[in-house]
């Protein structure tokens, strides 16, 4: 490790002593000497660490940083114990039982000490503690705190020290990296040689096994991903832990002191020790930023400081990727290496340890044999030589597929050595057929395909062979709704594809498992989802992009050209069900027919179902629900229906008559006149929108609200299959109904995902929403249910005003207001046959639907249908709106206007920017107004 450079310019000793020398010859009380020491330390604790972080500014050096930081601490405690010993209680014959030895142990300890970072010591003693003693260790203890430090700290005899060592892991561990501080260094020595003598000695499998179990449950804890949207630098899976972790089990069993002297002892060769140190340097630069910029001892990388690191970093932005998701990609990499180390390390100890091994991989017994010129022992499989990798570099892919076939972990000796042969996968290794051939057999395998190509991609193999497939290896999106990494989403993605065709989802998914064995495409389907998000983060359309790559690839993969042709329109068009199924109103025809037009086929369609949940569901956790399931089967069975010359094809006028029939069918117990009267208040929209079990539901509950002259009716049904609570709302009808009850809705914390706005024949209104928690279910507790019923009636009645409540600043700071979402208006006349469709995109905000029902309404524009949609910080609103004469908005005057209004909605500051404020970000409007 490199060393700290002039440190006299952090903290000069010798002058700090004789500065404290000075102050105990003068003539001052106790109390005013203890004050003016402190000032003294304070000053060089202060100036010490602005040295440090100024050279941290100029050099951008974490390892400098930890070692400035440590020197700087270490000075300070030694003048603090000198000036104790030799000026407050000074013992000019000390006994054996007054020795004292000041021990750094953790972070400090190791020399690790980051700019907030707390300062863990052990005092230790011969025996009992002393009065004396006592004294001056709580002397110094007090004067640590008063400067500022946090302290950890114990004290302890050497007997006492290695029988707690015994007893707990964590306090073996401790002491395991202590380091000699200050004070009497024998009694530090014989702490070393009888925790070596009578600790260490015979124990390094249990310690090893413990350490492990410990890392494992730690990852478990941290979310079992290195790919998290908020990392944390210090515990997570890939973070400095592991770094620690590796470097207690080497100190353990090999006695280094450095994890550079590994390399000597053929643990890791000189290049991964050198990899090893730029990891941890990486990590400790990040992490003294962090601690900078928030002032306290952070290590989560929270979104609100990843692009201020990422800048101090010298991140920027490029062509489709911005600065902060650079650095989050360099993150992710560095990542990567400490698990490409571990599993380095723990093959070393594995070939070490042999009759007993030391690690948390899977021990199966078994004599060792030979399975397809490879080698199979223990449950792992692996190579004769190095020479199986060099002179036959297609067995580079070759053992991947011959484990996933037998079931079979690679040995990680065998991942080390592909790492020193990764030059192998070249240019003939890409063009050669039957390296091709085994890709696709991994990929499509009806055995593990996910696990295989997460290891694949973790040895670096990956993304070599298909060198695409590398450019997005790490690639981070900087929101919060994509959880992982680009290539981890679509490894998760490839796994929930093949738990889909297992049966294994069918609980969730009864409709994709149901169609994926009617699928005729498999192989299509297969490196369609390897390919979907192939091209992001090179700007432009990925999608578009990702179809092209899919054209060359495919042949090269051995698809036929039907199989090419196949993967490419998947690929351009994987994002189609979704946006349909969420953005438009399903219950028009003309959505339907304008989306067969694109799908064509039942093949096609049946492939694009199955691809749309398995990239949904590989987004991250609680984004599926049972709410989008239910749109996304909607769209399938009635474009399904289109496709055979079902219902949805016949006429407008035929499906109307059929929802009115069979609403005579359920209300068989009414009058012949008051089911004449019924069918008469609605409206062909009304008709063609539900179904007949809830135009029956509507009808009882009118009935009743006319027979008891109730103003207002709120009813609510909870709808499990859907996810949602339906509310229906029956009222008279007035201009601004529907956005109050949207703002209403916002106060008690209500989610709107789809409201159908009906106007009745005689004048009342009736209003569905669909509604959720902020869990994504049911909106469902009776005590929530009937606050709303009854803010909807206050609202309703001019007793609450939404707009006021909504603009009271909230004490709860929204971790939202971190991105920039560019605020998007799209009017398009031409995706519905009767009404204008506007699409919004923004930032999320409480109350924000409300204020775009607001502004919906002052433009003289009735809402038919809304569709709301959240994807983390952005939210994406789609409302089917008519104007005052229940036409088309067709006036280019008129377009232009909507479209002004509702980007200033969009953008709340817009209007009244403060003082030296930056513009807020470009905002875009669009649409088609043919």
């Amino acid at each position: 490790m490199e060393k700290l450079r002039d440190k006299r310019a952090i903290v000069d000793r010798a002058g700090l002593d004789a500065a404290l020398a000075a102050l105990a010859a003068a003539d001052l009380s106790p109390d005013a000497l203890r004050g003016r020491v402190l000032d003294a330390l304070k000053t060089r604790l202060s100036a010490g660490r602005d040295e440090i972080r100024r050279r941290f500014e100029d050099d951008g050096n974490g390892t400098a940083v930890v070692q400035g930081n440590t020197f700087l601490i270490d000075q300070i405690i030694r003048s603090l114990h000198d000036f104790t010993c030799a000026h407050v209680y000074f013992r000019p014959n000390p006994t054996a039982g007054e020795r004292l030895c000041i021990v750094a142990l953790g972070g400090y300890g190791r020399g690790d000490l980051a700019p907030q970072s707390d300062v863990d010591l052990l005092f230790l003693i011969p025996y009992k503690v002393t009065p004396v003693i006592e004294q001056v260790i709580e002397y110094i203890l007090y004067m640590l705190w008063d400067l500022g430090l946090k302290v950890g700290h114990a004290t302890r005899s050497v007997e006492e020290c290695v029988r707690l060592s015994k007893q707990d892991m964590t306090i073996r561990t401790s002491l395991l990296e202590a380091r000699y501080l200050w004070g009497e260094q024998p009694l530090y020595l014989e702490l070393r040689r009888r925790f070596a003598g009578e600790v260490v000695r015979g124990t390094g499998p249990e310690y090893v096994e413990a350490k492990l179990a410990e890392r494992d449950e730690r990852h478990r804890r941290m979310g079992g991903s290195r790919y998290v949207l908020e990392p944390n630098l210090k515990d997570g899976k890939g973070g400095l832990r592991d770094l620690h972790t590796l470097f207690w089990i080497a100190k353990y069993l090999y006695e280094v002191d450095d994890i550079g002297e590994l390399a000597a002892r053929g643990v890791f060769t000189q290049a991964e020790v050198a990899r090893f140190q730029k990891a941890q340097n990486f990590l400790w630069s990040v992490r003294a930023h962090l601690h900078y910029v928030t002032g306290r001892p952070e290590d989560r990388l929270t979104f609100d400081v990843q692009s201020e690191i990422g800048r101090r970093l010298g991140y920027t932005d490029h062509a489709g990727a911005s600065g902060v998701e650079r650095f989050m990609k360099h993150y992710y990499l560095t990542a990567k290496t400490v698990g490409d180390l571990t599993r380095i390390f723990t093959a070393a100890l594995e070939d070490r340890h042999r009759r007993r091994p030391l690690f948390s991989l899977r021990a199966i017994g078994g004599r060792r044999r030979d399975i397809e010129g490879f080698v199979a022992e223990r449950g792992f499989l692996t190579v004769a030589s190095e020479k199986d990798f060099t002179e036959t570099p297609i067995n580079l892919i070759r053992i991947f597929e011959v484990a996933q076939r037998h079931e079979l972990e690679i040995h990680p000796g065998a991942l080390r050595l592909m790492r020193r042969n990764m030059k192998r996968v070249d240019a003939k290794l890409r063009a050669d057929p039957e390296a091709n051939r085994l890709f696709l057999e991994i990929l499509t395998s009806r055995k593990d395909s996910e696990g295989t190509l997460r290891l694949l991609n973790e040895a670096g193999i990956f993304g070599r062979f298909i060198r695409d497939f590398g450019r997005i290896v790490a690639q981070t999106q900087h929101d919060m709704y994509h959880v992982y990494t680009v290539d981890e989403h679509t490894i998760f993605a490839i796994g929930i594809l093949h738990r889909i065709e297992a049966g294994l989802l069918a609980e969730d998914h009864p409709t994709a498992s149901a169609v994926i064995s009617q699928v005729q495409s498999r192989r299509a389907l297969y490196v369609a989802v390897l390919l979907h998000d192939i091209a992001k983060g090179r700007g432009g359309d990925h999608s578009e992009l990702g179809a092209g790559i899919a054209l060359r690839l495919c042949p090269r993969l051995g698809l036929s050209e039907e199989e090419t042709d196949s993967v490419s329109w998947l690929v351009r068009h994987h994002l189609l069900m979704s946006n349909v199924a969420f953005k438009r109103d399903l219950t028009d025809a003309k959505t339907i027919h304008d989306f067969v037009e694109i799908v064509q086929s039942p093949e096609r369609l049946r492939l694009l179902l199955v691809l749309t949940v398995a990239d949904i569901r590989a987004v991250g956790p609680n984004v599926w629900n049972n709410w989008k399931a239910a749109l996304l089967r909607e769209l399938y069975d009635a474009a399904l229906d289109v496709m055979s010359g079902g219902l949805m094809a016949e006429g407008r006028a035929a499906r109307i008559d059929a929802a009115k029939e069979a609403l005579r069918g359920l209300l068989a117990d009414w009058r012949p006149d008051e089911i004449d009267a019924q069918l008469e208040r609605g409206y062909p929209s009304y008709w063609l929108s539900l179904d007949a079990e809830t135009h029956a539901y509507h009808a009882r509950l009118m009935r009743a609200a006319d027979a008891d002259k109730r103003r207002l009716t709120i009813e609510t049904r909870v709808d499990t299959g859907r996810a949602v609570t339906e509310a229906t709302i029956y009222a008279a009808d007035h201009p601004g109904l529907f956005s109050r009850l949207a703002g209403a809705m916002a106060l008690v914390g209500a989610n709107i995902v789809d409201a159908k706005i009906f106007t009745t024949t005689d004048g009342m209104a009736l209003d569905v929403f669909s509604i959720q928690d902020s869990d994504g279910g049911p909106f469902e507790r009776p005590e929530r249910l009937a606050r709303l019923a009854e803010v909807i009636e206050r609202t309703l009645l001019g007793e609450l005003r939404p707009r006021a409540q909504l603009a009271r600043p909230s004490s709860i700071p929204s971790r939202t207001r971190v991105f920039t979402v560019a605020p998007r208006v799209l009017i398009d006349n031409a995706a519905s046959a009767t009404h204008t469709v506007i699409e919004l995109n923004g930032r999320d905000r409480p109350g924000l639907l409300h204020d775009l029902a607001r502004t919906l309404n002052g433009l003289g524009l009735q809402v038919a249908t809304a569709k709301i949609s959240t994807f983390g910080e952005r939210v994406v609103d789609v409302f089917y709106v008519k104007d005052v004469f229940g036409l088309k908005i067709a006036h280019e005057g008129k377009l232009d206007e909507i479209r002004a209004r509702l980007l200033e909605t969009l953008t709340p500051d817009k209007a009244a920017p403060k003082a030296g404020a930056k513009a807020p970000a470009k905002a875009e409007a669009g649409g088609a107004a043919a």
